[in-house]
């Protein structure tokens, strides 16, 4: 059965031309390479194609963030997860009702200009909920990925459809969750799925036709580099699927995407081997799709510990000489700094309670500690299966030179051979997958919680930390008024101070923060919006 596209021209009609007149965007890629030079929009899921989530606005700062006051409220008729960040461009603000509805907004008041309805396939399968985690944008057109595994390219400034390009089969199990990349002349695209048993890959396509230009699959084909590292025919439903946003350095001109676990997921005696390139981020080249490079963070992983975070690129001071790195704390529990030119490893520690490796030798392999996979009786590990990070946006600024990280703390599972794994506690549902209502919790001292940690990146030793009482699947933001913003699974969006990690303000938004927070302006005032729960929050100083 084909998707059914309405296009809620009504909708767009019903304010008149002088409304739809102010929706515009002409959004060139120059504006995305240089989008620090206006903070007072929002061009791309992480704010740069660098995924600082910086924001160089200032007016709402430690001595006046108490008095942030709400503005508008635009509710989602989805009850699915909210993962979406909004852009903001020129004062329109477009964000994603799960799955696949795309909607824009007037960014100063949240009136709506219109809706773009998609009804994806029966045939779309998810592993965790149909969700979407955004939109990209490149003159005129917004892209979106659907969970029916399509790619559609929509007029921002009438939410109108202008393409849409089948980017695999959804009855294989393809889908698409992930923020577009856009780079140039293409926007690119990974597929979800990799708990399913895909061959998981990216493509690029034309971001004016929806032709294909470029497929790289995540798993060699034999003859290939890296297909000896799985055993038999386990290659072709191996997984390592793409489905978080990638980044872009364009001195390189390199794209670079972080990889999901292999399947199946908690039983590797099927694909004995390392399974490249599982668990790896890898580096294209943006017109081509070659892999330049690639560095896997779990080899052969049994413990579902996708490397999909959202990587980082930073020009730091490193060792006291200056270093184009690539910042990365991983769902394994360990953290990383990687030359981003080149791929090679500088450093890597835990940044919490792991117990399943102890080291790295001179290459950076994690070096297992023996004894610590799935066993008959089932083994306790540590960190989660759901990981000490997982999809949630970290930042980083430029200004106080600090990597901020929402993760988990002392989590962990009892891992079983061939069973799924075990939660350990007694509050079962603590590490469940994020949802839109608030759950009743009752920690205790055997339980993950969430922390908001600020790390220095040249020794990756945390410098502050912020604890909360339940875990987070939030993101942080951090801004030149020196506030760092996040929000967890109790439904509070919360304000630190980004250089002592204190909290400044405090409020209880309804529903679980599943998103990552991003500024705008319009007119000079500063916004911060969220999502929570069904809807999105924006605040502003009174």
């Amino acid at each position: 059965m084909k998707s059914r596209i309405r296009r809620l021209g009504a909708i767009v009609t019903l304010f008149g031309l002088s409304a739809t007149a102010q929706v515009h965007a002409q959004v060139s890629f120059e504006r995305l390479l240089n989008a620090e030079r206006e903070p007072e929009n929002w061009l791309s899921y992480s704010g740069t194609l660098s995924n600082h989530r910086y924001s160089l606005l200032d007016r709402i700062t430690t001595a006046n963030v108490e008095n942030l006051r709400l503005q508008w409220v635009w509710q989602a008729r989805s009850l699915e997860k909210f993962e979406a960040t909004p852009l903001v461009v020129d004062g329109i603000l477009y964000t994603v009702q799960a799955p696949n509805d795309i909607v824009a907004l007037d960014a100063a008041t949240g009136r709506i200009f219109w809706t773009f309805a998609y009804e994806p396939s029966p045939d779309a399968r998810t592993c965790c909920g149909r969700v979407n985690r955004g939109v990209a944008i490149l003159g005129d057109t917004l892209f979106m990925g659907t969970i029916d595994a399509h790619m559609l390219a929509i007029d921002a400034r009438s939410g109108q459809l202008i393409w849409k390009t089948k980017v695999a089969e959804a009855a294989e199990r393809y889908s698409i969750t992930m923020v577009p990349l856009v780079v140039g002349d293409k926007v690119m695209i990974g597929t979800a799925g990799g708990d399913m048993g895909i061959r998981g890959f990216v493509a690029a396509y034309d971001v004016k036709t929806g032709d294909e230009v470029w497929r790289f699959h995540t798993i060699p084909a034999p003859g290939e580099f890296g297909n000896d590292t799985w055993s038999g025919d386990s290659w072709m439903t191996g997984g390592a699927a793409v489905w978080n946003a990638g980044a872009y350095d364009p001195e390189t001109n390199l794209v670079f995407f972080g990889t999901g676990n292999p399947a199946p997921d908690w039983d590797g005696r099927s694909r004995l081997g390392d399974n490249l390139y599982s668990n790896c981020v890898i580096a294209l080249d943006a017109d081509t799709g070659e892999l330049k490079w690639y560095y896997q963070f779990t080899p052969h992983d049994e413990l579902d510990y996708d490397a999909t975070q959202v990587p980082v690129l930073a020009d730091i001071d490193w060792r006291g000489e200056p270093r184009k790195v690539m910042l990365w704390a991983n769902r394994n529990g360990l953290m990383y700094v990687l030359d981003r030119v080149t791929g090679e490893f500088l450093y890597g520690k835990p940044y919490v309670a792991l117990n399943w490796m102890d080291g790295f030798d001179e290459q950076g392999r994690p070096q297992r500690v023996p004894g610590m996979v799935p066993t008959p009786e089932g083994t306790l590990i540590r960190p989660h299966v759901h990981g000490a990070i997982n999809w949630a946006p970290p930042s980083f600024s430029p200004r106080t030179g600090l990597y901020y990280v929402a993760h988990w703390e002392n989590s962990g599972i009892i891992v079983v051979e061939g069973q799924s794994p075990r939660p350990i506690g007694i509050n079962r549902r603590q590490t469940t997958m994020g949802q839109v209502n608030l759950q009743p919790f009752f920690n205790n001292d055997e339980e993950a919680y969430g922390v908001v940690r600020a790390y220095d990146p040249d020794t990756l030793d945390p410098v502050w930390e912020f604890r909360m009482g339940d875990i987070t699947w939030g993101g942080v933001l951090s801004t030149a008024g020196d506030v760092v913003f996040s929000g967890g699974k109790e439904g509070y969006f919360f304000a630190l101070d980004a250089r002592s990690g204190e909290l400044l303000w405090r409020a209880s938004l309804g529903g679980q923060v599943n998103s990552g927070p991003m500024s705008y302006a319009i007119g000079g005032r500063q916004f911060i919006a969220i999502a929570a729960g069904s809807s999105l929050f924006t605040f502003a100083l009174p």
